[in-house]
């Protein structure tokens, strides 16, 4: 076997190696492995107060959030718990966002949809419905000192800039309103609060409870009384609110056998309490010690998760881009057959290079999150798809940074190294892939801090990054501006910090600046050799 060939089956069993613990660390399981054990796992996004919120205590029959030191409260968790005793099953709250509900259900991730959610018909056709276990009727939530205030009647609000939570069909009543200003949908409930309250819109359709809810936690929001008739039209598909389930469910008939059981008194009462239970937004004093002695520790972990999303992501993606940029400038193979082998890996890895750079990493992470589980039947959790994905995308950028370094090398050095007899393998490893680490370092650590703010977007699967958990707290205390600042304070301390310390690390790499070259041209004087040899 030649020399060149024995370099190629090298670098491919290294590159085959390096993916294959890549991809066996982030084991997946079967799909229906969750379904089949003694847990009933609901979806909700526990934070729609008071069908659901997060808190930090088992306060108040709370059950703890899967993969989180946090808890789940409120009404739907109440019913969640009744259910997951008629099954004789331990509930499971997985915290998952409002358009992620149905991916999860339908590919295996949870076992049910227990968020508030009405069967209409478009759900219908991909999922299945219990028989409702509440029942609710619109309304405006608006600001106290906002002329739509005394509003009685949805007419009212001729010219109003409304707008409701995105895939609902509370988007849908807004066109019951003639000259309304119909906003965009937004993904949740505490964005549009955060909205009504800077005065982007006047009002959001919301159910009653919410209604109440904002209006107890927010002295400057109210919800709207509508007159009788006077109000929002709709149909039961659209005020009951029912359990989702899979297509052919066998639980279903028992889960509508429990909720039969359970009556309009006793639903009347779980509301109230839930109204009563949920977590206290009022705060004396210091508004930033109120928010972290409360929320101190989920912001922690928060930031915990997203250092080890982007720093192990990008540690495996400067692997993976190490390796494909070595192989993509490897240098024509002499033999027809050693240049066609060479010709189809260099276009897998320029599609590879193409998709992972062409596509937003939230729908990478929705893809391979939900999409491995409907196409392949494999489960991964929330954080090994997290690291994948980042690891993956930034191995697609980190790859074209290091080709660029190498190809920034003279074309001079390569000549010279194979005028000592050196092979390819050596001047890569010994001459070229010095200088081309540090040519790219800054394009490096540009990667790392582009991944600390980008796993903001892995909150598309819920992972509990510092956005998703400064989310949950903006949504719970109502602070949106004070808690999103903190927020934003600690993404400056860590992109600063590791900003600093790349450059630390890029100065050491350049070696002393102060220097004399000597009259062979092959040794080098610097301030402490100069001192040494005048002492």
């Amino acid at each position: 076997m030649s020399v060149m060939k024995k370099h190629w089956v090298a670098r491919l069993g290294v590159l085959g190696f390096a993916l294959s613990l890549l991809l066996g660390s982030f084991a997946a399981t079967p799909v229906n492995a969750a379904s089949d054990s003694g847990t009933f796992k609901v979806g909700m996004e526990a934070g729609y107060a008071p069908f659901n919120w997060t808190q930090t205590t088992s306060a108040n029959n709370a059950v703890k959030i899967q993969g989180s030191q946090e808890y789940a409260n409120g009404y739907d968790v109440q019913i969640a718990r009744k259910v997951a005793k008629a099954l004789h099953k331990k509930v499971v709250v997985v915290k998952t966002s409002w358009d992620g509900l149905p991916p999860a259900l339908t590919s295996g991730k949870i076992d049910a949809i227990i968020a508030g959610m009405s069967p209409t018909p478009d759900r219908r056709k991909t999922i299945d419905f219990s028989n409702p276990y509440y029942i609710s009727n619109l309304t405006m939530v608006v600001r106290k000192d906002s002329k739509y205030a005394k509003a009685k009647s949805i007419a009212d609000f001729k010219g109003a800039k409304i707008t409701a939570q995105l895939s609902t069909y509370h988007y849908q009543a807004i066109n019951q309103i003639k000259g309304v200003v119909k906003e965009p949908a937004m993904n949740d409930f505490p964005a549009m609060r955060v909205a009504l309250e800077s005065g982007t819109i006047d009002g959001y359709v919301s159910e009653v409870p919410e209604g109440i809810t904002a209006e107890r936690a927010n002295p400057n929001l109210m919800y709207i009384h509508f007159a009788k008739g006077q109000g929002f039209k709709t149909d039961a598909s659209d005020t009951n609110l029912a359990i989702g389930l899979r297509k052919n469910d066998p639980n279903k008939a028992k889960i509508n056998e429990l909720l039969a059981t359970i009556s309009s008194k006793e639903r009347a009462q779980l509301m109230n309490e839930a109204v009563d239970n949920q977590p206290s937004t009022e705060s004396n004093g210091n508004w930033f010690i109120a928010i972290m002695k409360q929320y101190g520790p989920m912001l922690l972990r928060g930031t915990g998760m997203t250092l080890l999303i982007s720093l192990v992501g990008t540690i495996v993606g400067f692997i993976i881009g190490l390796l494909v940029g070595i192989i993509r400038t490897t240098p024509k193979p002499k033999k027809l057959g050693q240049r066609g082998l060479r010709a189809v890996i260099n276009w897998l890895l320029s599609l590879y290079i193409e998709v992972f750079r062409g596509t937003p990493m939230i729908v990478q992470a929705a893809v391979l999150y939900y999409g491995a589980a409907q196409a392949w039947h494999l489960n991964m959790d929330r954080t090994t798809a997290a690291l994948l994905i980042v690891s993956i995308n930034t191995g697609a950028y980190i790859s074209e940074i290091i080709r660029g370094g190498i190809i920034s090398v003279e074309e001079g050095q390569f000549e010279a190294a194979n005028a000592l007899g050196m092979t390819h393998l050596q001047t890569m490893m010994k001459v070229i892939l010095p200088q081309a680490v540090r040519n790219s370092l800054p394009a490096v650590t540009n990667e790392f801090i582009v991944n600390i703010k980008d796993t903001s977007v892995l909150s598309v699967i819920s992972v509990s990054e510092l956005f998703f958990s400064g989310e949950t707290i903006a949504g719970q205390s109502f602070q949106f501006f004070h808690t999103y600042l903190i927020v934003s304070a600690i993404y400056l301390i860590m992109t600063f910090t590791i900003s600093r310390l790349f450059r630390l690390i890029e100065k050491h790499l350049d070696g002393p600046k102060d220097y004399n070259v000597m009259t062979n041209q092959m040794q080098v004087e610097t301030p402490k050799t100069r001192t040494a040899k005048e002492g």
